[in-house]
């Protein structure tokens, strides 16, 4: 009888282990919670959020570059917010790419200004300026004469760069005039010697900010290429520079 008593008082003994500590446990293992929204949130602000409503966060990269998005802002989450589910899961963060694509400058010269336009925005860049320059050739009235970047150079998304278009000018008779060399791609000690074998002056010389790009490099003339221009007409240039 009395190992009966003891067996029936382990058993007793372990129901209520069972009951008080057992099930307790098993049930919060089991508990649910519903998911904060941090939905274009800081991601850093977004994942203490989580962690606080007892969740994990891990951060995610879109498929896509979105430019003028920060590469820091929550764009989207799973599981997505209200959802109920179990503490400790984890909730993916997804956020901007960090990397700009990068693809070559395409060669926009003798294209309408429109068309140029319209192949800047599919590819993601940005138009800052556009200049007219004379010419004296009907054809090209209306068309990109100048880029700031060259072709082929290297660029990523979200690049500005600048035109020159021309405006068809009906040359004056018995002008002399000469045609504006190329000095695009050239140093400016290069270009500079090239414009005075042509017997044109030197004009103004700005510079432009690239990581990218060989300092001193110059991107941009004025008048354009093959312009048709007096003696004393001066040529502007626009070359890089690494200093922000």
């Amino acid at each position: 009888m009395k190992k009966a008593g003891l067996i029936i008082f382990l058993l007793l003994g372990l129901l209520v282990v069972f009951d008080k500590l057992i099930m307790p446990w098993y049930i919060l293992q089991g508990s649910v919670k519903v998911v904060p929204d941090v939905h274009n949130m800081n991601y850093e602000e977004a994942s203490v959020l989580l962690r606080q409503a007892g969740f994990e966060a891990v951060k995610s990269y879109n498929v896509q570059y979105l430019s003028q998005i920060d590469s820091n802002i929550v764009l989207s989450q799973m599981p997505e917010a209200g959802e109920e589910v179990k503490t400790g899961r984890q909730v993916f963060l997804v956020v901007n790419k960090r990397e700009k694509p990068t693809f070559p400058m395409p060669d926009l010269l003798g294209r309408a200004e429109f068309d140029a336009r319209q192949m800047a925005y599919r590819m993601e860049m940005v138009i800052q300026d556009v200049q007219s320059t004379p010419i004296t050739t009907p054809e090209m009235d209306g068309l990109v004469v100048s880029q700031s970047i060259p072709a082929r150079t290297v660029v990523k998304s979200g690049t500005a760069f600048s035109l020159v278009v021309g405006r068809y000018q009906a040359p004056v008779e018995g002008a002399k005039t000469i045609a504006v060399p190329n000095v695009l791609g050239m140093s400016l000690e290069q270009a500079q010697k090239v414009i005075a074998d042509a017997s044109l002056p030197m004009g103004k010389i700005t510079t432009q900010y690239s990581s990218l790009l060989v300092p001193n490099t110059v991107i941009s003339q004025r008048p354009g290429v093959g312009t048709l221009v007096s003696a004393d007409q001066p040529i502007e240039l626009t070359v890089i520079t690494r200093e922000e």
